[in-house]
């Protein structure tokens, strides 16, 4: 599942995500909302302070909630049902927050805690389970990770994915991209991914015989992007003040009205070993791929797909290479990076390659070409 909490920006995961107090766990996730572009839904965090102090069964709930509140993400389960209630047109009073026409503080903590009392068996349901984004900003850094892929193994790639969500990012061959100088993708596709690009260099331009043969994906709880209720619920947690996802998660949903992405409701592990051993084709690539979503799997998880990656990576050949593209978050530096891996049955089998890092949601990607780790 590909899980949006609030340790998605600067500062230490060990530290970051270890913030239990309510208070720091609000100011943390409002400071790193309003870094990346969506001030509203930062005001609207901070009121959630005095939401927590209030006697409705939600601030109870929040006030009383066990264990990492940041980790689990209280502020972002609150936030998912407050914009949804926006969205379904049953409450308005928020509107004029996000569009940044309502910038005082107080009168932000007002509106929400109004909505809270009016609203607040319908919001306490909110606080049952983890928000879930599928962000299609981070499809640049895996398809800037096949196109340098491409130049060193078969372009015609097998892919599948772990964690999919909704499955937005298995749609990848549907999109339009601009990665600084190379535009790869359909041209008539609804959803243009055009993230500045930072770095002398751009990743390089697709082979003439490049191809995305298939992409299939795995979650434990896929989301159903042709249900409106499902798309609606994923829609609640995107910020809207942010810059371009709203625009984005709308065109996801057209295109997977158009033909829905092709998902497996599974365990990651139990996925990934099946596809593994799943026959491969002469002169294709089987690549994984998954982004924000490893950390969130348990140890047993990581230690099953490793294992089985690299056995199967020991039997590759130059016919039949195999590739393991993250855009996963480092641990120390909190930096969302790039790394690949690829195994055709030379020397170099199964090195890791950090390629870029980029913004939480895309909006930029910093290349750096290959720094072998």
């Amino acid at each position: 599942m590909t899980s949006e909490t609030g340790a998605e920006g600067a500062g230490g995961q060990g530290e970051v995500m270890q913030i239990a107090d309510l208070d720091a766990a609000f100011d943390w996730q409002a400071d790193h909302a309003a870094q990346n572009g969506a001030p509203g839904t930062a005001r609207v965090v901070l009121a959630m302070k005095q939401v927590a102090r209030g006697d409705t069964a939600t601030g109870r709930r929040m006030a009383s909630w066990p264990g990492l509140t940041l980790k689990d993400a209280v502020p972002l389960r609150l936030a998912g049902g407050l914009h949804h209630l926006l969205l379904t047109g049953e409450d308005a009073r928020l509107a004029l927050v996000y569009s940044g026409d309502i910038t005082d503080q107080d009168e932000v903590d007002r509106r929400v805690a109004a909505l809270v009392e009016a609203h607040d068996q319908r919001l306490l349901g909110w606080l049952a389970g983890p928000p879930q984004t599928n962000e299609a900003g981070r499809a640049a850094s895996i398809m800037a990770g096949l196109l340098w892929l491409a130049r060193r193994v078969h372009p015609r790639f097998e892919l599948f994915e772990l964690g999919v969500s909704a499955g937005v990012l298995t749609m990848i061959e549907r999109y339009r991209f601009a990665l600084g100088n190379v535009a790869v993708g359909p041209e008539d596709s609804p959803m243009r991914i055009a993230p500045e690009w930072r770095g002398e260099s751009g990743p390089p331009p697709p082979p003439r015989d490049f191809a995305i043969l298939e992409v299939t994906g795995c979650d434990v709880a896929p989301i159903d992007l042709t249900d409106d209720a499902s798309a609606l619920r994923l829609k609640s947690y995107v910020w809207p003040d942010a810059p371009g996802r709203m625009e984005r998660i709308e065109a996801a949903i057209a295109l997977a009205r158009t033909e829905p992405p092709d998902l497996r409701r599974q365990d990651a592990a139990d996925f990934a070993s099946e596809r593994l051993a799943r026959p491969q084709a002469q002169g294709t690539t089987r690549a994984m791929f998954h982004s924000i979503m490893w950390q969130y799997m348990p140890a047993s998880s990581q230690n099953a797909i490793t294992a089985a990656f690299e056995a199967a990576g020991e039997r590759a050949t130059p016919q039949r290479p195999l590739a393991w593209i993250a855009l996963e978050t480092d641990p120390a530096t909190f930096r969302h990076e790039l790394k690949v891996r690829y195994w055709n049955g030379s020397a170099q089998d199964g090195g890791t390659h950090l390629l870029s890092h980029a913004h939480p949601h895309g909006a930029w990607v910093e290349w750096a070409g290959d720094a072998p780790q």
